[in-house]
């Protein structure tokens, strides 16, 4: 079963949350963020080459276009590849761990898996950013040496950066989770 709602960003564009339930103890969350628009891409390419444009004019030297043509070509690509994440996805799975996805632009993706005995708990954070009070939604990894202290903060949905509503959303399916866990061992 599957359902999906809209929100919007701390930036206010427009993102998807999609929330998948497979069983009782696991769960996908997904974060769409808005797609490449190609007018702005055009735009973008467009300008470059009208001042590479420009400058052959002024210089008559026509590697300024071949350079330009290069350097928007290679840009692109790095941009698709490395920068642009079209959707972040969280797997929680009760007995395995939690898996965390980036699908960029590009079709790549990069993948983390967490181990449910690492995990303490997840919690939504918040944090100060120029005069605006963000919330991000992050994984606190237990320390091995002290079960009670926390080792890492593994921050979720960097790219996207849902709002609270749509946080909030995400946590109480974690929990959800993350509670049938530690009741799970004290009944058997």
């Amino acid at each position: 079963m599957a359902e999906e709602r809209r929100f919007r960003s701390a930036s206010g564009a427009p993102i998807a949350l999609r929330r998948r339930q497979h069983s009782a103890s696991c769960r996908e969350l997904a974060v769409r963020g808005p797609r490449l628009q190609l007018r702005s891409l055009s735009a973008a390419t467009s300008a470059v080459w009208l001042a590479a444009y420009g400058l052959f004019a002024l210089s008559e030297n026509s590697m300024v276009l071949s350079a330009a043509i290069l350097i928007t070509l290679i840009g692109l690509i790095i941009y698709l590849h490395f920068v642009k994440i079209d959707q972040e996805s969280l797997l929680v799975i009760g007995s395995l761990g939690i898996q965390v996805t980036s699908s960029y632009a590009s079709g790549k993706e990069s993948t983390t898996f967490i181990e449910m005995g690492r995990v303490k708990d997840v919690v939504i954070n918040e944090a100060i950013h120029m005069q605006k009070v963000i919330y991000y939604l992050c994984i606190l990894l237990q320390d091995p040496e002290d079960p009670q202290g926390v080792s890492e903060v593994v921050p979720l949905f960097q790219s996207s950066k849902p709002r609270l509503d749509c946080l909030i959303e995400v946590y109480k399916s974690c929990q959800e989770i993350l509670e049938q866990r530690k009741t799970a061992p004290q009944s058997s």
